[in-house]
């Protein structure tokens, strides 16, 4: 006999209590499968009728790989999914239903609460929606054998495979890496450009990589300048690879189009390009009489190409696939345009297998750039942004100014490159109770002066600080100008560390809290209870706001406290009449129980205990590999990368969470090298 599998998770990261999903082949033998034709079942009710319902319950918006409970298995098809992927999810469902007991299954209690679900009453109970679940429910109880085997065997084979190649340009950052390299040009131009946005939480993604009217205003400025400056006083940089003839310049002029056309397009320039380019060149030194200035205005002219600007998708079976393979290589790791010595690889074909692209990774992690590269990726993940241009109210926060705000995120690089580089764990960077710290941080942190700046120290133990967690860059991150922000923090967490998207509120909701009086001061806890009691808040913020009380003792730039400081300051009106002419303070006492709802056994009171939790969850561990390969491809994953993100997370974990192998398994993977059978 075959016990009952347990259906209910993936794992058992996600609501208390749940087992962990057996393998399809014993969901199969226990329910006495034999591989016979799926029979019609009458799906139109499940189409047109509660999937839409579902969704409109906010179901979706949480059980996806993006979702709050990405942890579960069960997950919905993607937005542009078929008629036919949706049936088949439709027909799955019977994974979480009791026959004997239909109304008695998860997929009936949970979103109707009755049995505890983590993001509440999705399906108001008495209402249609329950009516068309239950009976949706009871369908699938009634299918035979037969026909439920083979939807299970059915349902993997209509997952869609949509091919996503963006076009992508280069960043500011890539911009004036790449223009040093070419021109040796130190002047930055890019830094000037207008102001990238965060997409997927990083400025490199397609989606987000337009050129408005002023960044095209800006290249066509800045090429200009650019090549100006390349050729003021004559050719210092060593541009042109030889010597005019008197009387005819077409040789070496041919020579400068092709080699430097080679280093700025990252490819060789076809016939009719290289023409082109010789045509303006010798038109304007003729113009001119100069040679030099037939040399700047095709460098000009190429700054301004989309073949500089953007980024080719490497295409499999292309005469420049090797090519497309080197740039994206070098923008990955190096930030910047490829080397002469991986042109070269690329020119050689060297660069078209697995194997291949592993060397020249490898060759290219030992470079210093590399470094530079992945601190620019952990930069934006953990959104440094916020920390370097952050203000903060200085009757309270007195002693912070930019010089700490830089220590806060040189402690956090600091962390990750004796992680990344030093082939440690790399989920130490949740839990490590050590840290890097200079005199500034140190006494932020109540700690002894360090013997050197930004030297190891070890964490006491009743600080509670661990990991990123215990960091003064994550808590001034997530913080308000005079306060802590506890939905702040709980959802960093759960989009930055879990990568899960918490539904935005609702149009027009007023969240504004409770103000604080003399008559009732209250700490967070207590302000933020209204979320809590207000519906239209709940649903989101009990997702939120419980993880972001365990951080209640550090305040807005992570200085230790034991108690919530209150400063009620005199209202301008309350001057004039004279009823209050200073400020008065509160020492609050503070409740710090917190946890992780949707992860099981997570309850904490300190970054420590947090840190330790998610270093320990696949969830996390997972979504590590999905930020570096957001970043990585410069888009969000889609189904499907699926494959692809559960391959990277194993090499991840099998190394034992060395970053260099997770950043191998990716330049490795199909997606990078442009493949997607």
């Amino acid at each position: 006999m075959v016990p009952e599998p347990d259906l209910t998770q993936t794992d058992g990261n996600t609501d208390q209590g749940a087992k962990p999903l057996r393998t399809l082949a014993a969901a199969t033998l226990w329910l006495g499968l034999s591989p016979v034709a799926l029979a019609e079942v009458p799906d139109s009710h499940f189409i047109d009728k509660l999937y839409p319902a579902l969704n409109e319950a906010g179901c979706r918006a949480c059980h996806t790989d993006t979702g709050v409970a990405s942890g579960t298995s069960l997950h919905f098809p993607a937005d542009d999914a078929s008629t036919e992927e949706v049936r088949t999810f439709g027909i799955r469902l019977a994974l979480l239903v009791d026959r004997e007991q239909p109304d008695q299954s998860l997929l009936f209690g949970k979103p109707t609460n009755r049995i505890k679900h983590t993001g509440g009453e999705r399906v108001v109970r008495g209402s249609k929606t329950e009516s068309l679940l239950l009976d949706w429910v009871k369908r699938l109880a009634a299918l035979s054998d037969a026909e439920l085997t083979a939807a299970l065997e059915n349902g993997g084979s209509h997952r869609s495979t949509k091919l996503h190649v963006a076009m992508r340009r280069l960043t500011h950052r890539q911009y004036n890496n790449t223009v040093g390299e070419l021109l040796g040009d130190q002047t930055r131009p890019a830094s000037q450009f207008p102001s990238e946005d965060f997409v997927h939480g990083f400025k490199n993604q397609a989606e987000g990589q337009s050129i408005p009217p002023l960044l095209a205003e800006a290249y066509g400025a800045a090429a200009e300048k650019l090549a100006r400056n390349a050729f003021r006083g004559g050719d210092r940089n060593r541009l042109i690879p030889c010597r005019p003839s008197p009387g005819d310049d077409s040789v070496c002029r041919g020579r400068f189009v092709r080699q430097f056309g080679l280093k700025t397009f990252r490819r060789p320039l076809s016939e009719a390009e290289a023409e082109q380019y010789e045509r303006l060149f010798a038109k304007e030194a003729s113009r001119t009489g100069d040679f030099l200035q037939g040399a700047q205005i095709v460098v000009e002219a190429m700054l301004q190409s989309p073949s500089f600007l953007f980024l080719a998708a490497p295409v499999p079976g292309d005469e420049l696939y090797a090519y497309a393979i080197a740039s994206r290589l070098s923008f990955f790791l190096w930030d910047t345009t490829p080397a002469t010595e991986l042109l070269r690889k690329a020119s050689a074909g060297e660069l078209t297998t697995p194997d291949e692209i592993e060397t020249a990774a490898r060759r290219m992690l030992d470079d210093p750039r590399a470094r530079s590269s992945m601190e620019e990726f952990l930069g934006q993940w953990l959104r440094f942004d916020r920390v370097l241009t952050t203000i903060r109210d200085r009757r309270l926060y007195r002693d912070f100014n930019t010089q700490l705000a830089a220590a806060m995120t040189e402690e956090t690089k600091r962390l990750f490159s004796y992680l990344a580089w030093g082939d440690a764990n790399f989920m130490e960077f949740f839990a490590a109770k050590y840290g890097f710290l200079s005199t500034d941080l140190a006494e932020l942190y109540g700690f002894p002066a360090p013997a050197e700046e930004f030297a190891r120290v070890d964490f006491p133990a009743h600080t509670g600080r661990a990991g990123v967690f215990g960091q003064a860059m994550f808590h001034t991150a997530t913080a308000k100008p005079s306060d802590t922000s506890v939905t702040e923090r709980g959802l960093f967490i759960r989009e930055h560390f879990l990568c899960q998207i918490v539904p935005p509120p609702p149009p027009g909701l007023n969240a504004a809290l409770p103000p604080v009086s003399d008559e009732k001061p209250m700490t967070n806890r207590e302000r933020l209870n209204m979320h809590v009691t207000n519906p239209a808040c709940a649903s989101c913020h009990q997702l939120i706001d419980p993880i972001g009380f365990g951080f209640e003792q550090y305040d807005a730039i992570g200085r230790f406290r034991e108690k919530h400081s209150l400063t009620i300051y005199p209202t301008r009106d309350e001057k004039m009449k004279g009823l209050k002419t200073e400020e008065t303070k509160y020492e609050l006492p503070l409740d710090i129980s917190a946890e992780v709802a949707g992860i099981a056994d997570s309850s904490f009171s300190s970054p420590r205990e947090l840190g330790e939790i998610l270093a320990g969850n696949a969830v996390c561990q997972k979504c590590v590999v999905k930020q570096l390969f957001r970043y990585a491809m410069g888009r969000a994953e889609t189904a499907a990368d699926r494959e692809t993100i559960e391959r990277s997370f194993e090499r991840f974990r099998d190394s034992q969470f060395r970053f260099r192998e997770l950043i191998i398994s990716i330049v490795t993977s199909k997606p990078f090298r442009g493949h997607w059978s």
